[in-house]
């Protein structure tokens, strides 16, 4: 974890995600931003969250121990506001601090100077911005999301529709020349005597299987240009 921020890589202590803590403000109201951290070693690492108006904030909880390979969840919320900040901007700073305990540390039996670092503890430092987002907005990418979604469903249905229609018509072929096969199997099997008449009733199935598997086809053809 570097100072730039909470992504987490290399050999750091723990990740952080997300980057930023996004509120949707509204006058009046408490909001909320949930962090997730995660502890990348096989030590215990005890955690701090820092901010630079805690009056504005209530974290829960600001200090714990996450034991290896585990993580925790960290809830920050944003009290009720009288008034909208100018241009929606926050100059709100977090800092989340971590640094190896012994195992089996319990967070109420943590020193007073875990994390300061004249202490002499090796300590990582994650700043976190925060970010406002209005209602309006929020509400903005929801429809817009939605409406992305909507106009890609009738694509997506209709190249399923033709893709259908393509198999079926595929699979009407496959069995037309299929029984064609079969039938001249079961001719070249037929006494001679019977030849004349098997070729009738072989020219009528034959006949009525073409008019089944062209009607497949102009099916298959037409319906994709009618939606």
């Amino acid at each position: 974890m570097s100072d730039g921020g909470g992504g987490g890589s290399g050999n750091h202590l723990v990740s952080v995600q997300p980057d930023d803590l996004k509120f949707q403000f509204e006058l009046e109201k408490q909001c909320y931003c949930d962090l997730k951290v995660v502890n990348k070693t096989e030590h215990h690492v005890a955690f701090k969250v820092k901010t630079t108006s805690p009056k504005k904030y209530f974290v829960r909880p600001n200090t714990g121990v996450i034991q290896p390979w585990d993580s925790c969840f960290i809830r920050v919320t944003l009290q009720a506001q009288q008034e909208y900040p100018p241009d929606m901007q926050c100059k709100d700073k977090f800092l989340l601090q971590s640094t190896i305990v012994p195992p089996h540390t319990d967070v109420d039996e943590l020193p007073q100077d875990t994390f300061n670092k004249d202490s002499g503890r090796a300590i990582e430092e994650c700043k976190l911005r925060v970010l406002y987002i209005s209602p309006a907005s929020a509400h903005a990418n929801s429809e817009n999301q939605a409406l992305a979604g909507s106009t890609q469903s009738p694509d997506a249905n209709s190249n399923q529709a033709v893709q259908r229609l393509k198999d079926e018509r595929d699979a009407a072929v496959q069995q037309t020349q299929q029984l064609k096969q079969e039938l001249d199997m079961l001719k070249r099997r037929r006494p001679q005597k019977t030849d004349h008449g098997f070729s009738l009733t072989f020219a009528i199935i034959v006949a009525l299987i073409g008019i089944v598997a062209g009607f497949l086809l102009n099916f298959s053809l037409s319906s994709p240009s009618a939606e």
